[in-house]
């Protein structure tokens, strides 16, 4: 058994570093892409839709030169939204039939978007077209955790999860540094980075195909398709999800969960599962949306190029693969509560000193605390998910749980980017990392109900 799981998660781990590699190489790119558009589109959706922007911001007097962040932070929530709709189904689907099937479906139609993004370079719509298929195929990241938790034992769990952590970090580590240096190195905005990805795609969907081997048996697969399609709608109404309605049979009074080394008593695990789903909700949509906008803070706050950001990424890259690698994955069960009050803690003023950043080594530190954050949070949250409700049920909690976070990557681009777009990038900033504190004061209700 332990052999299948390091066997598994060493596949499901290779497989996200070239999913990530290719996903993360057009963060860099984003300020220069929609530059580009301003004057290279052929099908007059960009010239369109900066017409009505510009109505807009006419009548409520933003200014104009931040028109472009308000343009990703759309493309980044319809991004999301898509996946938001999508990752339930996917879940739901792979429950029934398999991890196999459902991540090759998945690889298929990211692959698909690339080919569609490469032929882009003049017209705007089909970069919305490949941004569509795209946010409709990211299933992977969601499937990969719940094939990890299918070959790995509750004690393992945390471990295993955070290898996926380390598969996000040297994604973030090499993807933008390789969309950057491509892009420098043969002087067209996207172009070249598009074929690279589309060739990364195509590798993933080889090497998956060949390497991978099922992990949920046929006996513990739900038996009912129609039951999944059902469950799926409970996902994506907001709600519902928020409530864990799809989670059926989850044990009630009398359930344990493992807490600082010993076993304490919790009224149901479907509370945690609430608790936690709410906190994990409510640190990615503040997150996800200073996140998203951070290239464009660098690029208009101190000029940075795309070779610059792609630096950046690397240095944010490198501090997560070795906090995740050395600190994360040595995590004793029961401990992810904790680890992730730390996360939160250090976000909050990660997010104020990049905010009133005026040098490069204030967003050093500002940078350093984000990188821990982003080490921590979500594949401890994650852990804790993992470990409660049903086996049967593991890919419908963790599809919930993507789901929250989908959700909240939608609303929190469109959020940030208003805000940056009115107010400025200090505001923004620095009124988002106050608010963190919300789900940290939510997690510290947790842990005590936990005590």
């Amino acid at each position: 058994l332990y052999y299948k799981m390091q066997n598994t998660c060493l596949v499901v781990c290779t497989s996200l570093v070239i999913d990530l590699v290719a996903f993360t190489m057009i963060l860099p790119l984003f300020p220069s892409i929609f530059e580009h558009y301003s004057t290279e589109d052929s099908s007059g959706l960009y010239a369109y839709l900066d017409g009505k922007v510009v109505e807009f911001q006419n009548l409520i007097k933003a200014p104009q030169q931040l028109n472009k962040v308000l343009f990703s932070g759309f493309i980044g929530a319809w991004f999301s939204f898509l996946q938001f709709l999508s990752s339930p189904f996917i879940g739901a689907f792979s429950d029934v039939f398999g991890r196999r099937i459902s991540l090759l479906i998945s690889l298929f139609g990211t692959l698909c978007s690339y080919i569609i993004w490469s032929f882009s370079s003049n017209s705007f719509a089909l970069f919305l077209l490949s941004r569509t298929l795209g946010g409709l195929s990211k299933g992977n990241v969601s499937l990969s955790t719940a094939i990890v938790t299918d070959v790995s034992t509750e004690e393992k769990r945390g471990k295993a999860m955070a290898f996926i952590g380390v598969a996000f970090s040297i994604g973030f580590i090499t993807g933008p540094m390789f969309g950057a240096f491509i892009s420098h190195k043969f002087g067209s905005t996207f172009f070249y980075a598009s074929i690279f990805a589309t060739f990364l795609a195509t590798l993933n969907l080889f090497y998956v195909f060949y390497s991978f081997n099922e992990t949920l048996p046929k006996h513990q697969r739900v038996k009912s398709i129609g039951t999944c399609l059902w469950q799926a709608y409970n996902y994506i109404i907001p709600w519902r999800l928020l409530s864990f309605t799809a989670v059926k049979h989850i044990k009630q009074k009398g359930s344990r969960i493992r807490c600082n080394g010993c076993n304490q008593m919790l009224t149901t695990h479907l509370n945690i599962l609430r608790e936690a789903g709410w906190i994990y909700f409510l640190y990615l949509l503040l997150y996800s949306g200073l996140e998203y906008s951070l290239s464009f803070l660098t690029h208009l706050r101190f000029n940075y190029t795309s070779m610059q950001q792609g630096k950046m990424y690397l240095f944010c890259g490198i501090l997560m693969t070795l906090i995740q690698g050395v600190y994360v994955r040595r995590i004793f069960p029961g401990r992810e509560l904790k680890i992730a009050s730390y996360g939160l803690m250090s976000i909050i003023p990660s997010f104020i000193i990049i905010g009133l950043s005026s040098n490069s080594i204030q967003l050093i530190i500002g940078l350093t605390l984000y990188s821990f954050s982003s080490a921590t949070v979500v594949p401890c949250l994650t852990t804790v998910a993992s470990t409660n409700g049903p086996v049967d049920q593991k890919g419908t909690i963790l599809g919930i749980f993507r789901s929250l976070g989908s959700l909240a990557r939608a609303l929190g681009p469109i959020l940030s980017s208003l805000l940056f777009w009115r107010f400025g990038s200090q505001l923004c900033y620095c009124g988002g990392g106050l608010l963190l504190i919300v789900p940290l004061i939510y997690l510290k209700h947790l842990k005590m109900k936990m005590k």
